[in-house]
């Protein structure tokens, strides 16, 4: 593979910064989607593997499929300048945040995880403003506050107020993800979307590879339906090909905004974890998910 050059054109960032916002919001739509499934799915992957040979395991393969496609297209390896805004990719959403959940999922139940997820967009536009220094209307970050704390009421309800030793499993989850989308949607404006996770997933390669060796070899491992589904869809679909769409769509229509579409994921995931997992849901879902579509909305309308 060859080096790409160093130096890239302001005009070709500008057209890869700014495509037609209707495709970039669609794409970190189906991005959320993608991601509300994670913690269910990693819930019945728990079922077979421990929670070190899931992270490990599900980071080769998506590496492997993020390598193969890389390979076949015969994709130009980044510029050097690139490799440090990766590595934080890499640390953030490849390593820090799936280990993390996966830890926290142990004890706690994916209605309470939730509550990470629905801090995760205020999070980001926060890192986002601090990192690239943008300045979001006031009505943008009203709707936003406003947003994350009908999500977390909700989700803290949700698992009935009591903290657990898995927050701080998830606290630190959010923090490293936030700092993982917002590093790798500012890489997106210069590269395709999936060569960011891509290249970040085969940066973690040479780390994973003996970590899911050495993780399967101490961990127990039962082969069931369900601990399989959950393993393929963490790192096909969580790990790979939602981040594409999510970083294609964070490009073109910036951050903070792209982070607001996240406000839905944990109603979506608390209709998944009743659906596949059989937790129940209270009758405040339907207004908690009319408040946030609100909140969405307006983050979307609102000017920065």
């Amino acid at each position: 593979m060859k080096t790409q050059s160093s130096a890239i054109a302001p005009s070709a960032i500008a057209v890869s910064a700014s495509p037609a916002r209707g495709p970039g919001t669609l794409q970190a739509a189906l991005g959320v989607v993608a991601f509300s499934l994670t913690f269910p799915a990693t819930a019945w992957g728990l079922e077979g593997f421990g929670p070190w040979s899931m992270v490990a395991v599900r980071s080769v393969l998506a590496a492997l499929i993020a390598g193969g496609c890389l390979l076949v297209l015969r994709v130009a390896v980044p510029a050097r300048r690139h490799w440090a805004g990766l590595a934080i990719v890499a640390g953030g959403v490849v390593v820090g945040f799936p280990l993390l959940t996966t830890l926290a999922l142990r004890t706690s139940t994916t209605a309470h995880a939730a509550v990470v997820v629905g801090l995760l967009p205020l999070t980001t536009a926060l890192l986002s403003a601090l990192r690239m220094g943008t300045r979001p209307s006031r009505t943008f970050w009203a709707a936003a506050l406003a947003g994350a704390a009908a999500v977390a009421a909700f989700t803290v309800q949700q698992s009935g107020g009591a903290l657990t030793s898995a927050d701080l499993y998830l606290f630190g989850a959010l923090l490293v993800c936030a700092a993982g989308y917002t590093e790798g949607g500012r890489l997106a404006r210069v590269m395709p979307g999936w060569q960011v996770i891509g290249w970040a997933l085969v940066l973690c390669l040479p780390l994973s590879l003996p970590a899911a060796a050495l993780a399967l070899t101490y961990e127990p491992v039962g082969l069931t339906a369900h601990s399989v589904t959950g393993l393929l869809w963490v790192a096909a679909g969580s790990q790979f090909l939602g981040l594409v769409v999510w970083y294609r769509g964070m490009a073109a229509i910036g951050i903070p905004k792209a982070s607001q579409l996240q406000l839905a994921q944990p109603l979506l995931t608390l209709v998944w974890s009743v659906l596949l997992l059989g937790e129940d849901l209270t009758p405040a879902a339907p207004l908690t998910a009319a408040a946030v579509l609100v909140c969405i909305a307006v983050t979307q309308r609102a000017r920065g």
